[in-house]
C-alpha cells in the first residue's frame, strides 16, 4: 500500500483539539454575556525546569485562544512546602480563579501529594485530586485527568465502538493508565492493564482492539505486537538527540492499525483542549 494511503488512519489530534477549543470559546463568550464571568486558570510552576515551563506556556497560549484569563505563579526552586500550600490556599479562596493547575514534577524537597490534596476539588483543572479520581471510579466523570479524557473524545469523534471490545492499557500511572482503564470500564470495554514489567507484553497487545500506550519507552510497541485493524493511542514521549519519539513505532505500526495517533500532534493537543474545557466547566459550576 502506498504511504499516502495511510493518512486516513492518522488520528488528527490538532484538528480535534481545534474543534474542542472552538466549542470552549463559544461557551466562554456565553458565560461572559449571561453572567459577566470570565473563566480563570491559575498555573503554579516551582523552579525553572525547561519542559515544565514549555508546558505552562502552551497552556497559557490555549487560554488566550479561547478567552480564558490565565495567571502564572512562578515560584523559586527554594519555595518551602508551607509557602506552596499558602499560594494554593489563596487561589482556592479567590472567586476569579476557577481552575488551579500545579505543574508537576515538583522539586524533590516538596510533597506533591500534599500539594495536590490542598487544591479545592472543584478547581482541580487537571482532575488529579483523589476526590475527583474517586468519583471517576464510581462512574461519575466530572473533572478527570485530561489525557485519558482526550482519548475518549477521540474514540467518540472517530465513531469507534468501545462496548464489548478488548482495550489494553500499557502503563499504570495515576495520570494516564489508571484513569484510562476506569474510563474504558465505564463504557463497558473489557480492559487489561499492563506495564513495562508485564511478562509477555506482546500476548496482551496482540489481542487489543483498542491499545493505549503511555510508558515513555521509545518504540516499545512494534508492528509484530499489534493485531490488524487495532485502534492505537500513543501517549508516550521520549526525546533523543533533539528528536521526539513515541512509545509506538508509528511508521511500521500504521500499516496494521485502523486508526493511530502520531507523536507529536496526536494526544498532546487534545490534552490541552480538554484542560480548557475543564476550566469552563469549573467556572459554570462555581
Amino acid at each position: 500500500m502506498a504511504q499516502e494511503n495511510y493518512d486516513s488512519r492518522r488520528i488528527d489530534g490538532k484538528s480535534l483539539a481545534g474543534k474542542i477549543e472552538a466549542q470552549v470559546r463559544q461557551g466562554v463568550e456565553k458565560l461572559k454575556g449571561e453572567k459577566n464571568v470570565t473563566p480563570g486558570l491559575a498555573t503554579i510552576l516551582v523552579g525553572e525546569d525547561p519542559a515544565s515551563r514549555m508546558y505552562v506556556r502552551l497552556k497559557h497560549k490555549a487560554c488566550e485562544r479561547v478567552g480564558i484569563h490565565a495567571e502564572d505563579r512562578n515560584l523559586p526552586e527554594s519555595t518551602t512546602q508551607e509557602e506552596l500550600l499558602g499560594v494554593i490556599r489563596e487561589l482556592n479562596s479567590r472567586n476569579d480563579v476557577h481552575g488551579i493547575l500545579l505543574q508537576l514534577p515538583l522539586p524533590k524537597h516538596l510533597d506533591s501529594k500534599a500539594a495536590m490534596l490542598a487544591i479545592d476539588p472543584a478547581k482541580d483543572a487537571d482532575g488529579f485530586h483523589p476526590y475527583n479520581m474517586g468519583k471517576l471510579l464510581i462512574g461519575e466523570e466530572g473533572l478527570v485527568p485530561c489525557t485519558p479524557k482526550g482519548v475518549i473524545r477521540a474514540l467518540e469523534e472517530y465513531n469507534v465502538e468501545v462496548q464489548g471490545k478488548h482495550a489494553v492499557v500499557v502503563g499504570h500511572s495515576n495520570v494516564v493508565g489508571k484513569p484510562m482503564a476506569a474510563m474504558l470500564i465505564n463504557r463497558n470495554a473489557t480492559v487489561s492493564v499492563c506495564h513495562v514489567f508485564t511478562d509477555d507484553l506482546k500476548k496482551y497487545t496482540l489481542d487489543a482492539d483498542i491499545l493505549v500506550v503511555g510508558t515513555g519507552v521509545k518504540h516499545l510497541i512494534r508492528e509484530d505486537m499489534v493485531k490488524e485493524g487495532a485502534v492505537i493511542f500513543d501517549v508516550g514521549i521520549t526525546e533523543e538527540n533533539g528528536k521526539v519519539y513515541g512509545d509506538v513505532d508509528f511508521d511500521n505500526v500504521v500499516r496494521k492499525a485502523s486508526l493511530i495517533t502520531p507523536v507529536p500532534g496526536g494526544v498532546g493537543p487534545m490534552t490541552i483542549a480538554i484542560l480548557m474545557e475543564h476550566v469552563l466547566t469549573a467556572a459554570k459550576n462555581a
